[in-house]
């Protein structure tokens, strides 16, 4: 090309279903990326539909509408080349990218491999695609790819890069977070930017859709395997980056190109000329390569975003939670409150004859230091008329867990019964490892429409409350330091039922996520007495997590769409 190669990532955040509204932020970005003098623009795997779209695909009514929103968006294409992510549909359906160039549709890619694993289903949906192409312009020579695509040697970026001589090869991504994720991507991207001599533009969606979150994280490799742009991590951004492609040379698609021609290479190729484009002089860009945020940091954001967007993609205008003055329902607090303002968040503290002076007080002082609208509703007049309601019917059976739900339940119907009265929506505010081993009530804490902390280990919920509190004061010291209670009878701690906390949370994260037997976490380490307890409370504990409120994804492995046992299930270590 006769100047550096402009390329605008359009990292957005769109709406599963919304196919009208996420067309016209496709639009909007062509022309944000038109006027910053952008050669080309490139927009997340399925833009168009929002991802993933799960069982809409089955609708042959949403894959047209999203074709036909397609063919919208093309005309929007003068003076500019889009890269767009959509649902095709020929003798089947296929995850596909689209290349628009000047009001042409130019070709479409297929995917070729579909994840199959986690919370990934696509082999339910799509076909593979077979084939790739790549696309020429005034000099340049480009490939597309879809995501997945990217993260196997042998993927289209192989052959549009050896074969088909492709500079610049452009990923299209709806990659969701887990913490650390992005350093595996960055390790990944540059292996495969220098393995195939060329620049790797990874543009990934952002935003929350249910339990998951994207978190952007766009970022552009060169031939050499170095990063050159990093866009902003959860957040919608325009990211431009110029590439001088005379830095790319073909010698190792030369030295490899008869290899290639005499393997079986599962895949075609077909090359498309695109009319040169002439740009006017164009302003200069600031730097873009921003730093990736800390562990806590990354962490805090997604459960800040997964939280935002599933209460407003859901159409709710306040959130409300029961605040009971521990350190799970005070994090909780802060972070819908740092998501949604503090205007649209709603504590009800709801004591009863066993909880304590000291956390009501610090319930009541951190909404007031939040700036929340809270209510104070004793429960000790619901609770005994539960027990009057019941008590022929229980006649002469012992005292127990039975009464100590009961008054969880009584606080799940009150935050129940608000909800119906005000539309809204119920925070849940248990953590991971309460999940796990069953440490909850049904139909009482476990009562709600989402679940802020579910994937979050108690322990991290300690360290999470210690970023917050260093970016601002929030939480008292006297509610992280208190020794956790559920306070259903006198004087109940948590670990009279549970190990402690920092020898509970790296059993379940051997156990849960990474899939290891008894003995193997013993040999680490740990008690076999104990391990072989939480793995029973593990176990048989899946109907409640079953029937559990959706939450936010922030672990490679989490409860829900990552890990799926058979609540009927015989096997025992």
């Amino acid at each position: 090309m006769k100047q550096p190669l402009r390329i605008a990532v359009a990292q957005i955040n769109t709406t599963v279903g919304d196919l009208d509204g996420n067309t016209a932020k496709i639009i909007d970005y062509i022309g944000r990326a038109r006027e910053a003098g952008a050669d080309i623009v490139m927009f997340p795997e399925m833009a168009t539909t929002g991802y993933p779209p799960e069982d809409l695909l089955l609708k042959n009514g949403f894959v047209q509408r999203n074709i036909e929103c397609l063919h919208e968006i093309i005309p929007a294409t003068k003076g500019i080349i889009a890269a767009v992510g959509f649902v095709d549909q020929q003798d089947d359906i296929y995850n596909a990218a689209a290349v628009i160039s000047n009001g042409e549709l130019m070709g479409i890619h297929h995917k070729w491999h579909l994840p199959n694993y986690g919370v990934f289903d696509e082999e339910r949906y799509f076909r593979s695609g077979k084939e790739t192409m790549v696309f020429e312009i005034d000099g340049l020579i480009f490939g597309v790819e879809v995501c997945e695509d990217s993260w196997y040697p042998d993927g289209p970026h192989r052959i549009q890069a050896l074969a088909g001589d492709a500079q610049v090869i452009l990923v299209l991504n709806s990659s969701p977070f887990h913490a650390g994720k992005w350093q595996f991507r960055e390790e990944m991207i540059a292996t495969r930017a220098s393995d195939n001599a060329c620049f790797f533009v990874y543009g990934n969606l952002v935003g929350g859709q249910d339990e998951l979150v994207f978190d952007g994280h766009s970022m552009v490799f060169g031939p050499d395997g170095r990063v050159i742009c990093r866009a902003p991590a959860f957040e919608e951004s325009l990211t431009l980056v110029e590439l001088d492609i005379n830095e790319v040379t073909h010698e190792r698609a030369v030295q490899t190109r008869y290899r290639l021609e005499t393997e079986q290479i599962n895949g075609s190729i077909q090359t498309i000329k695109l009319t040169p484009i002439a740009h006017e002089a164009r302003p200069e860009l600031p730097p873009c390569l921003t730093e990736p945020p800390g562990r806590l940091e990354e962490i805090y954001k997604a459960l800040v975003l997964g939280t935002r967007d599933y209460v407003d993609k859901n159409g709710f205008k306040r959130v409300e939670l029961g605040m009971s003055g521990g350190i799970d329902s005070a994090l909780t607090a802060v972070i819908a409150a740092d998501a949604l303002g503090t205007d649209r968040v709603v504590a009800v503290v709801m004591p009863s004859q066993y909880s304590s002076e000291a956390t009501q007080s610090d319930a009541v002082k951190l909404a007031e230091s939040l700036g929340i609208q809270h209510y104070v509703i004793p429960i000790q007049q619901v609770y005994e008329a539960y027990k009057a309601t019941l008590a022929e019917a229980c006649a002469g059976a012992k005292e127990g867990v039975a009464e100590e739900n009961l008054q969880a339940r009584a606080r799940g119907n009150i935050l129940m019964a608000l909800s119906n009265k005000f539309g809204w929506l119920v925070l849940t505010t248990g953590n991971k490892s309460e999940i796990a081993v069953g440490y909850s009530t049904l139909y009482g804490d476990m009562a709600g429409g989402f679940n802020v902390l579910k994937d979050v280990p108690k322990t991290l919920v300690y360290e999470l409350s210690h970023y917050r509190n260093g970016l601002g004061r929030v939480i008292p010291d006297s509610i992280i330091e208190r020794a956790p209670s559920a306070e259903l009878r006198p004087d109940q701690k948590d670990v009279d039922t549970l190990p402690p906390y920092d020898i509970l949370d790296p059993i379940l994260h051997a156990y849960v996520e990474q899939d290891r037997g008894v003995a193997e976490i013993v040999a680490s380490g740990f008690d076999e007495e104990t391990v072989r307890r939480v793995v029973r409370m593990v176990d048989r504990n899946e109907y409640k997590r079953r029937q559990a409120p959706p939450g936010i994804k922030i672990t490679p492995k989490a409860f829900g769409k990552d890990r799926r046992l058979p609540i009927t299930n015989k096997y025992r270590e």
